[in-house]
């Protein structure tokens, strides 16, 4: 059987040649299995964003532990005075933005650190989220686990692909060697270079 297809730029090996760091070599079903995933979890943050802000209540249970309505009218719906509906919703717009695709065979430091702190962050809220629920709340909501698992999907993939993506970065800082040799022909190279005639002393000028 044929090992998984990568995703890797068409350069790659003519960069690798060149003493270039190659492209991010993943398989190609994570960035669309992490695309896909973003904008499912944007369709049912926007659900709830616009359940919220109607006054209406998501069509769900409210008998036992599957209560939609304790969850998302309790206090833990609100953080510092922001609806959590409307944090997944700007949460989950920039996790789309970020694995848009085609953005995964940049090689941007900024990028893959962004893409893998959003990532970093949704979990934690999440965390955050699953415990008032069972712990404060004694409810889940459906469409809340729903996003849990998405983001704790999002999450692995992002976690999974980070070394790849990282090893393909370019260092912080690139150092141009100078060769004399290239220059005028003379021997060993090096950086460093006497002072100009100008600079020099008369006294210390050759005897002509």
């Amino acid at each position: 059987m044929a090992p998984p297809r990568a995703l890797t730029d068409p350069d790659q090996e003519e960069g690798a040649t060149a003493g270039e760091r190659p492209a991010p070599v993943v398989p190609v079903w994570r960035p669309a299995a992490v695309f896909l995933l973003a904008v499912a979890g944007f369709g049912v943050s926007m659900y709830l964003t616009v359940d919220h802000f109607s006054g209406a209540l998501p069509f769900c249970s409210s008998k036992g532990w599957i209560d939609c309505q304790a969850v998302t009218t309790s206090k833990y719906s609100y953080l510092f005075h922001i609806p959590v509906a409307l944090l997944g919703l700007i949460f989950y717009t920039l996790t789309v933005a970020a694995n848009w695709p085609g953005s995964w065979r940049v090689r941007s430091r900024l990028l893959v650190w962004a893409r893998l702190a959003l990532a970093a962050g949704g979990i934690c809220f999440v965390l955050y989220l699953v415990g008032a629920e069972l712990l404060s709340i004694k409810a889940i909501c459906i469409w809340c686990t729903t996003v849990h698992v998405i983001s704790f999907a999002i999450f692995v993939i992002v976690v999974m692909s980070f070394p790849a993506m990282a090893a393909a970065l370019q260092p912080w800082e690139e150092w141009d060697e100078v060769d004399d040799d290239d220059d005028d022909g003379g021997g060993g190279g090096g950086t460093l270079q006497g002072p100009a005639d100008g600079d020099l002393e008369p006294e210390d000028l050759p005897a002509r």
